[in-house]
Parts: structure tokens; sequence; C-alpha cells
């Protein structure tokens, strides 16, 4: 298989061809999926919920998703990846479609928790196979590859939604459904349906939950990813909160998305036989940096130099750290390893609500992004050992 050489970046031409399907997949896919961030007020605003039992469904949802990914990874290393992310996206758009038709709040409850359990179906078996087709070396860059073009997509995602709300919230997830039907057209037409398969008897199972390495990258990843969510959250609110109108928010997402895809380009030839522990670290300490300016901004430009910043470090670190978590898997329960790995995403959404708003409520903007900055430097600090630990 044709992959970049070790002096190029990978791009759209480089990368190899079941990758590019993969992320044209996927873009397709995210172009529509903005319906998550509307269903709180679908709830309350069509079915008439109080603001506890949509938070409570919302949870459910949340909750849903972990055994969701632990499926996926399980699927992905015995159907194969292409079935497996299929089967993942056709959960979403019957649950989505389910959820547009819901007469009820309890019809919705019910559709939102079977969405959750779709929802992270094929995430293992989307990050298992970038791991498959790239070289060890080429691995961070392809992830953040992947993770660019749909950050670039969610931004359009945003526009469209926007349009779709003003005409009716139920039409969010029916176009979201159709996504997810395109996206898996795409993936069962274009991408090899191969299963990995289980491992021969003269392999060691898989035993991710016993590997204490991945436990401690686990840790880290967790750390971060309760970062990354709580800079999802809290960044509207802060910006109300400073006085600052709401399109600020826009050219936020806008900066981010630029930055994401200029990183992605160069990220190869900046990390091209440098010291990956050693790049993380001072990744976490651009992210730190970001998340004070953002502690003390109160402008624009202020904001924007934030955003880059927070921008050009979770590039780095998304790419690298599910570069470890595959590194450390054997081939056949690279899927499960995965699946794991990602559960930190799942811890996050759920604790990263929960903390932000009470950080805004009781200490105010300032000390909410301050916390996770000190919370950034800490995961710096925790790169030698990480080191020891994993090599």
């Amino acid at each position: 298989m044709s992959v970049t050489t070790a002096s190029q970046t990978l791009t759209w031409r480089t990368v190899p061809r079941e990758l590019r399907i993969l992320i044209l997949a996927r873009t397709i896919n995210r172009l529509g999926a903005f319906s998550m961030a509307f269903l709180g007020l679908l709830l309350t605003e069509h079915l008439g919920a109080g603001l506890t039992a949509a938070g409570l469904i919302l949870a459910a949802f949340g909750l849903a998703t972990i055994p969701s990914r632990l499926l996926g990874g399980w699927l992905a290393d015995r159907l194969g990846r292409s079935r497996t992310i299929a089967l993942g996206l056709f959960g979403c758009a019957a649950s989505q479609l389910w959820i547009a038709a819901s007469p009820s709040v309890a019809s919705a409850a019910a559709a939102a928790v079977v969405f959750g359990l779709a929802f992270e179906i094929y995430e293992p078996a989307s990050q298992a196979l970038v791991a498959d087709v790239s070289r060890p070396e080429d691995r961070p860059a392809a992830y953040a590859l992947l993770w660019a073009s749909t950050a670039v997509a969610g931004v359009l995602a945003g526009l469209i939604g926007a349009v779709a709300s003003s005409i009716d919230l139920r039409l969010l997830f029916v176009i979201d459904a159709v996504s997810c039907v395109g996206c898996a057209a795409i993936v069962l037409g274009l991408l090899p349906r191969t299963a990995v398969g289980a491992p021969s008897k003269d392999e060691v199972p898989a035993r991710p939950w016993r590997d204490s390495r991945l436990l401690v990258l686990l840790g880290v990843a967790t750390v971060f990813a309760t970062i990354y969510m709580l800079i999802v959250m809290a960044l509207p609110l802060t910006l109300r909160a400073r006085g600052l109108p709401g399109w600020h928010l826009g050219v936020l997402l806008t900066a981010g998305a630029l930055t994401s895809v200029a990183a992605t380009l160069v990220l190869k030839r900046i990390t091209a036989g440098r010291d990956e522990f050693a790049m993380m670290r001072g990744a976490y300490v651009v992210l730190a940096l970001g998340l004070v300016v953002t502690a003390y901004a109160d402008r624009l430009s202020l904001f924007v130099v934030a955003t880059v910043l927070c921008g050009l470090a979770e590039v780095a670190l998304l790419g690298h750290s599910m570069s470890l978590a595959a590194g450390l898997a054997p081939e056949h329960g690279r899927a499960a390893y995965l699946a794991v790995f990602g559960l930190c995403w799942g811890v996050a959404t759920t604790v990263a609500p929960l903390l932000g708003t009470q950080l805004l409520e009781h200490t105010g903007p300032t000390v909410t992004w301050l916390v996770p900055a000190i919370g950034a430097l800490a995961c710096a600090a925790a790169q030698p050992r990480l080191r020891r630990h994993l090599t």
C-alpha cells in the first residue's frame, strides 16, 4: 500500500486511498451532524419537557455512548471496519428519524437512548482503519487530517443547522439522518469489506482493560478530553458574559477550523524526527497558554489569538494520543484498544457540562478557564512519566 514518504506532509493526494474515502464519508456525515446541539430545544420547546427532564434525557444519551463505543470496538475486530461503520451510521439514522417523529417526551427519550447506543459504534472502526492503512510514523498526521477535515465540515454544518432550525427543529434530525445514510453508502460502496477476525490460537487475545499502559494513557487523555469539552461548552457562555455579540462565536469557529487545516498540513514536517512526548509536552503548554489568554480576553482579537493557540495544540494532541493508543494494540485487537481509549470522550462529555456550569456560576469566566489551564500544565508535566511507562 502506498503511503507518504517521511519528507512529505500528509495531504489529500498523498494519503492512502482508504483514508481518502473515510475522510470523504466522515466529512459528508459531519455536514449534517448538528442535531444533538438542538435536542434540548426540541424537548423543551416542541414537546414541553422541563429543564430537569431535558437534562436527564441528555445525560442518558451521554451514558449510552459508553457501551456504544465498546460494542463498536468488539464489532470492528470481527465484522470488519466498513461493515461496523455502516451499521453504526444506519442505527444513528433510524434513531434520529424516530426522534423527529416522536409525539411525546417519553418517545423522544427512548429514541435518544437508542441514538446514544448507536452514536459511537462507528468511531473505533474509523480510528482503527486509520491505523490499519498508515505507517506508525504517519499516524499522528493521519489522525489530525481526519479531525481537521471534519472540523471544517463542522463550520458548514453550523450554517446549515442555523437555516434548518429556523424552519423546523425536527428537520435537523432528518437532515442528520440523511447524512448518516450517505456516509454509510460511501463506506459500503468504496471501502473493502474485510474483517480483521478473532485472534488465532497462537495469538494472545486482546485485553485492553489489563494493559496498564493503555489505562495510564487513558487517564491523561481523559483530562485532555474534559478540557476540550469545557472549551466547547464554556466559550459561547463566556462571550455572552463578556458582553460580546453572538456572531463572534462564528468567527472563532471559522478561525479554529482554519487553524486545524493549516496545522495539519505542516504537522508531519514539524514533528518528523522529534521526540513525540516532548512534542506533546510542548503542545500542552501551548494549550495552557491559549486557555489563560481566554481567561482574560475581553475583545474579539484576543479570543482569536486564544482560539489559534488552542487549535494548534489540539491538532497535535489528538493525533499523537490516538497514534500512541493504536501503537499499543495487537493488530487483531486494535479496535478494541481504541474503543477503550475513546471512553475518555464519554467521561468528558458527562463531566465537562457539570464542571463548566458550576465554575461559571460560582467563580465566573476567569477561573473557569484557569482551571483547565492548570489541568493542561499537569498533563505537560506528566509526559516524562508517561514516556517511561509506555516505552
